[in-house]
């Protein structure tokens, strides 16, 4: 999930446990909203603030009268030790409800992996339909589609691309997403916000449509939280309050780079490619 969300989930160090303390008096700074982020992940965050997580972590600082600071590390093996974990920053932008390597807030949206196909020639909706053996795939690897197209046996139909690169100089999901609409590829099975923004920004002749799990398949849709130390309660409920009273500008910020929110069943709300 960031370059696949999903995959902070398994790029993360567990925290160390919190040092044993008679007391549980929280440490976060009362004068300024300390957000850890990654300084080149579109459309994530970036250190020019062009992502949606720096767009929401404003937002937020101004619910809370706060001004926002970014403490930025890249998003790989560490993240959270070296900048939650080490009381640099104090909240983590977008990060998966029950993770347990942090505490979450309560979701601000739900989002969900997608198949991306070239508008006139729109896949079988089942990856199961016989037709899909005709098709030619793409997948970040190590993100759970790869499990449907197991399931399927398309893995012979498919080009992986590779999940951890340096965000700064390569972008795997992008470069699919061009091949899906050149012609290399029939369809990209890949993490909604990623592929919402890609299309908008490059202009794609593209379409995109809910990629549905299977029983017993890795899931394919999440609620997105925030993430906060779990020794600091105070600390998570003035988020959530936060997340509470500004949903709606949240939501406004998605739909402008074009994240995939689902509705209540399941669907791919309106408003996005």
């Amino acid at each position: 999930m960031r370059s696949a969300a999903l995959a902070l989930a398994a790029l993360l160090l567990v925290l160390p446990p919190p040092p044993a303390r008679a007391q549980t008096a929280e440490l976060v700074p009362p004068d300024e909203l300390r957000v850890c982020a990654d300084p080149a992940n579109l459309p994530f965050s970036n250190e020019r603030g062009e992502g949606f997580e720096n767009r929401i972590a404003l937002i937020l600082g101004e619910a809370m009268g706060l001004p926002v600071r970014s403490v930025f590390f890249p998003q790989v093996q560490g993240f959270v030790r070296n900048t939650l974990g080490l009381r640099r920053c104090d909240l983590v932008m977008g990060t998966v409800a029950s993770d347990e390597l942090m505490q979450n807030t309560n979701p601000y949206y739900h989002t969900t992996y997608v198949a991306v196909f070239r508008k006139d020639a729109p896949p079988p909706a089942d990856l199961g339909d016989p037709a899909a053996r005709n098709l030619r795939f793409g997948v970040v690897a190590r993100t759970p589609p790869v499990d449907l197209l197991l399931r399927n046996g398309l893995l012979d139909r498919t080009r992986s691309y590779a999940l951890a690169v340096d965000t700064r100089v390569e972008s795997p999901a992008s470069q699919m997403l061009r091949d899906v609409a050149s012609g290399e590829l029939d369809v990209a099975l890949v993490w909604g916000p990623i592929a919402g923004y890609q299309i908008h920004v490059q202009h794609l002749p593209l379409g995109m449509r809910a990629l549905p799990g299977a029983p017993g398949a890795a899931r394919m849709d999440y609620r997105i939280t925030m993430g906060v130390r779990a020794n600091e309660p105070q600390w998570r409920r003035r988020v959530n309050a936060a997340i509470r009273e500004k949903q709606p500008e949240i939501d406004a910020v998605l739909r402008e780079y074009g994240v995939p929110m689902l509705d209540a069943a399941g669907r791919i709300a309106a408003g996005v490619p």
